[in-house]
């Protein structure tokens, strides 16, 4: 009666990987193309399906240039490689500086966009030209141009490297992210360059160390062996036959397969007339503004039925039409839908391996990243909950109430936590506009209670884009809008401490470590639980407070508390609290366990 209905379920995207045999020719994986998991006696294949098409090619290398030190301090210089000589394996190459210096790089230009790739580089190399060096830990980096003034260039992701730290003859592959052109030494092309970079003291420590010569490279071809597209948990039906319309108002005809999902361009219902003529019919949430000649329906997300408008008697006795009707004997076909989703598509990686879709030259498909994003149709308790503020925004954001549930609304599978913050003039005088809203977004992560890195932590900025479109269309045209990732107030604790004569130090210390990640946490810290408040200090007693009862634990010596770099270690010195902004929260570095 309210026009309220249920949510239907939201389907989990992954970025799925096909991997190639080598060949010669360029490779097309169309839209539409399934991959499942295994099926067993007791467990159906869960079939995730990608958006659109990807052509994979071959790469077309135009330059190869190594970028130098001269003999003024802090500056470079750029060396052309003779591609010809290299691909025949004809000459000898010193890649970086006689004693390679940091920022030192090895470029490879390409002609043609190879934006989520898989790189394959065949390379011979002089052997242990490259002194110095643990083979298994090289101190480079794989990067690609992003064209960005912010982030100029972007790292790539090995899958693996066999030449031992540009040392002996192997193969490295590499996944690489969007690329754009960028001019460098003249030449405007796609570039992927090996860049020698700092050690930290961490990795110092764990073996690391600088080259003391330049390697020597003697061989290099490339390939493509894949590529990554996005997939969604979801099977898609085409032209479906729903049957032939009565012509009677508020006639009703079911799709095949449900629940269904949010619908796309190009997924609407087509009828088609006696005559042979088509018409396309556009769906509505209800037929409160449809008039007798609109070609409107509605439709059940969770059961597929599809409704045609009523006639309704009035208070005069007229009839009064909602939308119009299919003519007798009009043929109903559904052009297109997607049919899936739920909390079962959130699968871990790896599971996805099966390719239900004939595609030549594919020799294995995975999902390198678990797939998130999934969730169930809403039940009718959480729809009684929504149903007062719903009622109360009416699609609206004026409140600050408003804009958060708005913002859920806007995207429910990615959104953990939502604050809404009305900028305030500070002390020092700045201008700040009148009626600026922020809106700050916690995403949601798949295992929230650990350690968080950053990356987990940052919406994307695709994703930042479409709640502040969602929201712009809804806002009051005095209120200006920043959508953001709230400012994160990282922070490691050491913890010094005794245990139980009878209790295993291992396990008291990821007792510790467990507590201290999950009392610590954008999404389960805080005194309730259920994130840490939204510009609540921090204080030594809060972390007394959440570590007391811990099992096998005798006694807590002290806690130091510390700033940390995001996701990293600590920095600076203890202290006995610290301070967080209005818009921050607190979130966990890496935190230590000391036994006395």
């Amino acid at each position: 009666m309210l026009g309220i209905t249920l949510d239907g379920p939201v389907s989990a995207e992954f970025p799925s990987h096909f991997g190639f045999r080598r060949r010669e020719t360029a490779v097309l994986i169309p839209a539409g193309t399934e991959v499942a998991s295994t099926q067993t006696a007791t467990e159906r294949a869960i079939v995730f399906t990608t958006q659109d098409d990807f052509q994979v090619q071959l790469p077309k290398l135009e330059a190869i240039i190594s970028e130098v030190a001269t003999q003024r301090a802090h500056e470079k210089q750029f060396i052309n490689h003779n591609l010809r000589r290299l691909a025949a394996g004809f000459d000898v190459v010193e890649v970086y500086s006689p004693v390679p210096q940091i920022n030192d790089g090895l470029y490879l230009g390409f002609a043609n966009d190879l934006s989520h790739h898989i790189l394959g580089l065949d390379m011979g190399w002089d052997t242990a030209s490259g002194a110095g060096v643990d083979p298994t830990l090289p101190p480079y980096v794989w990067e690609v141009a992003t064209g960005r003034q912010d982030e100029r260039w972007q790292a790539c992701e090995v899958e693996y490297d066999t030449t031992r730290g540009f040392n002996s003859a192997g193969q490295i592959q590499l996944h690489l992210p969007q690329m754009y052109r960028y001019r460098i030494n003249g030449q405007s092309l796609y570039w992927v360059r090996a860049r020698v970079r700092e050690i930290s003291a961490a990795e110092r420590r764990e073996g690391m160390r600088p080259y003391q010569t330049s390697p020597r490279l003697q061989q290099l071809l490339a390939n493509t062996w894949g590529g990554t597209t996005a997939a969604t948990h979801a099977q898609i039906i085409t032209h479906e036959l729903l049957g032939s319309s009565t012509g009677v108002p508020g006639q009703e005809v079911r799709l095949q397969m449900a629940p269904v999902l949010r619908r796309e361009a190009g997924e609407h219902l087509l009828v088609e007339l006696e005559d042979g003529r088509r018409q396309v019919w556009r769906e509505v949430p209800d037929f409160t503004h449809s008039g007798p000649e609109d070609r409107h329906y509605t439709m059940d997300e969770l059961t597929g039925q599809i409704r045609f408008g009523p006639a309704v008697r009035q208070r005069n006795g007229a009839i009064q039409m909602y939308g119009a009707v299919p003519p007798r004997k009009a043929v109903l076909t559904f052009q297109r839908y997607r049919t899936g989703g739920g909390l079962v598509g959130n699968v871990d990686t790896a599971v996805l391996n099966t390719l239900k879709t004939a595609i030549p030259y594919i020799a294995r498909v995975t999902n390198r990243r678990a797939a998130q994003g999934g969730l169930d149709a809403e039940t009718l308790d959480s729809a009684m909950m929504r149903a007062p503020l719903a009622l109360q925004s009416r699609d609206r954001a004026v409140t600050a109430r408003d804009f958060e549930f708005l913002t859920q609304r806007a995207l429910p599978s990615q959104v953990a936590r939502v604050r809404c913050l009305q900028a305030r003039p500070v002390e020092s005088g700045q201008a700040i506009p009148p009626g600026l809203v922020y809106v700050l977004i916690v995403p949601h992560v798949r295992y929230p209670a650990g350690y968080l890195t950053p990356e987990e932590l940052q919406l994307p900025l695709a994703d930042l884009d479409t709640v502040a479109a969602y929201l712009d269309e809804r806002r009051l045209l005095t209120t200006s809008l920043s959508v953001r990732t709230p400012a994160y107030r990282w922070v490691s604790v050491r913890v010094r401490l005794g245990a139980l004569p009878e209790a295993d130090e291992g396990a008291v210390e990821r007792a510790v470590m467990a507590r201290l990640y999950r009392f610590l946490n954008p999404l389960t810290g805080g005194p309730e639980g259920k994130g840490w408040p939204f510009g609540r200090d921090l204080f030594l007693s809060d972390v007394y407070q959440a570590l007391q009862g811990t099992e096998g634990v005798a006694y807590i010596r002290n806690v130091e508390l510390y700033a940390a770099a995001p996701g990293g270690e600590k920095l600076g010195q203890p202290v006995d609290n610290l301070d967080v902004v209005a818009h921050g929260v607190v979130a966990s570095g890496l935190h230590e366990v000391v036994f006395v």
